[in-house]
């Protein structure tokens, strides 16, 4: 067993471990009309370059029958400052349910480095064909938004006694949030779910970024735009509103704020005209939506565990190893002094760590996580006392990695980490979260150490926050929202 110190006093933490959160608008012009009856049905895809490749990071939602799209899914991407991140937008028409791509006809595709967006905030370029040549009059236009902001706005919306829209029906409403853009023209932000036949919706509450919504400026005016949906995409205006998030914050849940729904054009007709309904803003919470990154810079400590319940230094008492290197001068050392012998049990070295993270409990802050490395060829002899250690181990702030080595049978290892179903002890009791991540030497064997190092570390950040999250623990030295 060997553990790392914390360095005293720890250095300061450089701009290559700080990674920045990017928020991609995007838009089309003038996109081709692949449609013989109607307009395209457009969505845009996300593709980076990996190892020489185009892969899929993520789709927008389709916009039907619009050869203008302004599209309300973002694209959210980690911005490293010291990586050439080669990006590609491709615009789809939809025909078909599938996910297939070449199951829908191309519109056109832009390619770029992400940090050619970051430097211009936004830009338009002209979509190109397969060939080279442009997509028709097709454009494209990405606007790039830091959320360096980590605060994030919840709001619970409802309307009452909308305007009826449909001949035989009644309304299906939906709202549109939109912020005015840098060129004076409003961006939208965020769309609803459709409430399917009624005059007095209650929408689903949601949560964006306040950044996206208002640049993280309270006073600043943005517009709520309410529509009857239509399945051919020409969606019935209802009507819409003008305010700040400042005003929204006066919602609360005993006391909701209610806004009248304008339609100007029946304002201007009729003289009678009140509104064509009321939007009522249930609840409004502004919090902070901390990172991983958040944690360690608010003072998180993350207190690492190589190995079995054996101080490999030959001192019970204080097993501490200076960092990483200081376990592998203590392995030496350990090495010529030791046999290996079975059986190879994990519930007590598990149970171990277990018991340190349980007493970082009761400071009740997020100042400590616990990471348990476990090295194994594949052999396991007390697989229920293990299940069931994980299992009570995931109410607690700690991580178990599992590296396999050889060319044994892995499935153990793989049924204890919990991707593809939720862990159960053998007395039936679930884990509360996913905190084991199994990864096989073998499939690293050629391939540069840093692709291993992120393979092992890829779930931590998010188990990390994931607990504290849990626990309503913010960062140490963190402000109010």
């Amino acid at each position: 067993m060997a553990y790392t110190a914390p360095p005293s006093p720890p250095g300061p933490v450089g701009s290559q471990y700080c990674v920045c959160k990017v928020e991609l608008s995007i838009c089309g012009q003038n996109l081709l009309d692949r449609d013989v009856t109607s307009k395209s049905d457009p969505f845009c895809v996300l593709f980076m370059e990996v190892n020489g490749k185009w892969v899929e990071l993520d789709r927008t939602e389709t916009a039907v029958n619009n050869l203008n799209p302004a599209f309300a899914k973002k694209f959210i991407i980690d911005y490293h400052f010291e990586e050439v991140q080669k990006l590609k937008f491709a615009l789809f028409d939809q025909d078909k349910s599938s996910t297939q791509l070449y199951e829908h006809d191309f519109l056109g595709e832009f390619s770029c480095t992400l940090g050619t967006i970051v430097s211009s905030k936004k830009i338009t370029r002209t979509l190109l064909l397969g060939n080279g040549k442009p997509a028709g009059k097709g454009m494209i236009t990405i606007a790039a938004q830091e959320l360096s902001d980590n605060r994030v706005i919840t709001l619970s919306m409802a309307g009452r006694k909308l305007d009826k829209k449909d001949l035989f029906g009644k309304s299906d409403p939906f709202l549109e949030f939109y912020k005015p853009g840098d060129d004076g023209k409003w961006m939208l932000v965020h769309r609803t779910e459709v409430i399917k036949y009624t005059l007095d919706p209650v929408w689903k509450p949601f949560t964006v970024p306040l950044v996206s919504l208002c640049d993280g400026e309270m006073e600043k005016m943005i517009k709520v735009v309410c529509y009857d949906y239509d399945s051919d995409g020409g969606h019935d205006f209802i009507g819409e509103l003008q305010t700040s998030v400042a005003r929204l914050c006066e919602a609360q849940d005993a006391s909701p704020l209610e806004l009248e729904c304008i339609n100007p054009k029946k304002q201007k007709k009729k003289k009678n005209y009140k509104n064509s309904g009321i939007i009522i803003v249930k609840s409004c919470k502004i919090t902070r939506d901390f990172s991983f990154l958040d944690y360690i810079l608010g003072g998180c400590q993350l207190m690492f565990t190589v190995s079995h319940e054996f101080a490999i230094n030959f001192n019970p008492r204080n097993p501490f190893c200076s960092g990483v290197e200081g376990i592998v001068q203590a392995y030496s050392a350990c090495l010529p002094h030791i046999r290996f012998y079975g059986p190879t049990n994990f519930s007590p070295i598990i149970n171990h760590v277990a018991r340190f993270a349980a007493q970082a409990t009761q400071q009740e802050t997020a100042s400590q996580y616990f990471i348990l490395l476990i090295i194994t060829d594949g052999v396991i002899s007390d697989m229920d006392e293990t299940r069931h250690a994980v299992v009570q181990a995931s109410k607690l702030p700690m991580s178990i990695i599992i590296v396999g080595v050889g060319n044994a049978d892995f499935a153990a290892m793989e049924f204890l980490d919990g991707d593809s179903r939720v862990l159960r002890s053998h007395t039936g009791e679930e884990a509360v979260r996913d905190i084991v991540q199994f990864v096989p030497f073998r499939n690293f064997r050629n391939v540069p150490k840093e692709t291993l190092a992120k393979a092992v570390l890829a779930e931590l950040p998010q188990q990390v926050v994931q607990y504290f999250k849990h626990q309503n623990l913010t960062p140490i030295n963190s402000e109010p929202a």
